[in-house]
């Protein structure tokens, strides 16, 4: 079984004036290829900061995280910014897409952190338009994000987050912002990427969704209070 990302003892501590919080207490967690994952928990539970570090946002206090075959701990900045870029897509539940960019150029932005800051080119033209028809903004491509509805830029942030084939895809509350019909859309794309071979790995506080995912997550105070398949909701709280 090869591993996506692996979590090896993990702490995160933050020193607020006087104040010491222990983000997370010593968190170990493995993430085989092809993974979908829910990570659940209360407010201050640390599941935000579990998925920061996944993502190589932010380094952790001690521990180690290991992304594909890359002790992140023993990269500087630059090769860490090039790894994250090439092995992780991001999706979060603002969108966080750019208000002057269409929704092609929207797709296209990952293309400009490139190490090598080549020009985009056919066939990443190409990838970018075979991305929105895969999430059905085919014919959106000219459109800015004013003038989508919220599922409809949640698309184009998936559509994003696939434009360099990335091994990852982190989703940081990907539904929070969207009505239930729309929710169970895009729901149905990730479940889709999944079943192609897509590691997801999904912040959530909707028990509907987190049982899309193949396994469940549920952190509290710092630490995994439990992991695993669960059979009701109270379960997954």
């Amino acid at each position: 079984m090869k591993l996506a990302a692996q979590l090896i003892d993990l702490t995160k501590t933050y020193y607020l004036g006087e104040n010491t919080v222990r983000a997370l207490r010593g968190v170990s967690a493995e993430f085989p290829e092809g993974d979908f994952v829910a990570i659940m928990g209360s407010s201050g539970s640390g599941k935000s900061t579990m998925l920061n570090l996944l993502g190589a946002l932010d380094r952790p206090t001690s521990g180690k995280y290991i992304l594909s075959n890359y002790d992140v701990s023993t990269l500087n900045d630059d090769q860490l910014s090039e790894i994250r870029n090439r092995l992780i897509g991001f999706i979060f539940q603002s969108y966080n897409l750019i208000a002057q960019y269409t929704v092609l150029e929207n797709i296209q932005v990952p293309f400009h952190y490139r190490s090598d800051r080549r020009v985009i080119g056919p066939a990443e033209m190409n990838r970018t338009i075979d991305l929105a028809s895969k999430v059905g903004l085919g014919e959106r491509l000219d459109h800015r994000p004013f003038q989508l509805s919220g599922g409809q830029q949640q698309r184009v942030a998936i559509a994003r987050a696939l434009v360099n084939d990335p091994e990852i895809i982190l989703a940081d509350e990907p539904t929070g912002n969207l009505d239930s019909t729309t929710e169970k859309e895009i729901m149905e794309l990730l479940t889709g990427l999944n079943k192609e071979g897509r590691t997801i790995i999904m912040v959530t506080h909707e028990n509907s969704v987190a049982r899309r995912a193949r396994r469940q997550i549920v952190m509290k105070d710092g630490v995994i209070a439990s992991e695993g398949f669960f059979s009701d909701d109270k379960d997954l709280k």
